[in-house]
């Protein structure tokens, strides 16, 4: 076979595929929604929100069904959809849901960079009822549910994940190279040349603690997420703003660790120093050459 004919070849079973895709989705499209019920979560900061509260003003919701920070895949498809989280907010809401607790999920995505919402889907039977976990195993995947004016909600639509998938751009692109993928193993952190891992997270220490809320606000264009007497929290293509109440201006990056004793050893064997202690895995640290910055350990899945 020569290359042309191969590529001749290779272009027909595209376009097949292309057309069973339309097929699928068409069908999908023309399955009865099935009512659900109103499901109670977990935040990231411990609050209990409703299915319903998901949609925020949106009538559309994507759900990812996540098996926690111990899968190493299940963190690749999180990473992918990430890059994309900005684009599906001008149609529907979308989240990932995990079983990790509420803390570990909040730890784990600021490592990643995560800017979507994740919920912590521990205490209930949302994975079960959809279909992604029994006695013996659980399944990544998605789900995708609508509300109407009544407020009652639907299950549309779902798929698993898995090598190959529709949802994961990485095995495609494998497939175009030489060597076989499936040998190929996701890895966890982003940085693999230090045990340090920076975050999404930046805290800003301002003087005039309301003045500066409102320039941030109005002026620079911030989302205001969560306001309090002291600190305020904004967000901005995909970063986490902390706008604190303090007499010194200062800014703090954040780094996460998986070993706190032993990075915050090493920073100060080489010249650094605690600024202040939050508790026991977690300090506000400074180099000798001009950054401060948050040092934390991620919390561990139960």
């Amino acid at each position: 076979m020569t290359t042309f004919e191969g590529t001749k070849e290779i272009q027909a079973l595209e376009l097949e595929i292309m057309e069973k895709k339309r097929q699928l989705s068409q069908l999908r499209k023309e399955q009865a929604p099935q009512k659900v019920k109103n499901y109670l979560f977990l935040t990231t900061d411990q609050k209990t929100v409703t299915l319903e509260d998901l949609f925020k003003d949106k009538d559309e919701l994507i759900i990812i069904h996540n098996m926690g920070r111990n899968c190493r895949y299940c963190s690749m498809w999180g990473d992918g959809f990430n890059g994309v989280y900005h684009h599906l907010l001008s149609r529907c809401e979308f989240v990932l849901s995990s079983p990790d607790d509420p803390a570990v999920q909040e730890d784990f995505a600021a490592s990643k960079g995560w800017s979507f919402p994740l919920v912590s889907s521990k205490e209930n039977t949302f994975s079960q009822d959809l279909g992604f976990k029994n006695e013996k195993t659980s399944m990544p995947g998605v789900s995708t549910f609508k509300k109407n004016e009544e407020g009652m909600i639907y299950h549309c639509s779902s798929a698993y994940f898995g090598p190959g998938d529709e949802y994961c751009v990485i095995y495609s692109l494998l497939d175009l190279l030489h060597a076989p993928s499936e040998d190929f193993i996701p890895q966890l952190k982003h940085n693999l040349r230090s045990s340090f891992q920076l975050t999404h997270n930046v805290a800003i220490g301002v003087k005039h603690y309301h003045e500066a809320i409102q320039f941030y606000t109005n002026i620079i264009g911030m989302k205001v997420e969560k306001e309090g007497q002291k600190e305020t929290k904004f967000s901005m293509n995909g970063r986490n703003f902390f706008i604190e109440d303090s007499e010194h201006n200062t800014v703090h990056f954040e780094f996460a660790v998986d070993d706190f004793d032993r990075s915050k050893q090493n920073l100060l064997d080489s010249g650094c120093k605690v600024e202040q202690v939050n508790h026991a895995k977690s300090e506000m640290i400074s180099d000798p050459f001009g950054m401060s910055f948050h040092l934390y350990e991620v919390r561990k899945s139960k």
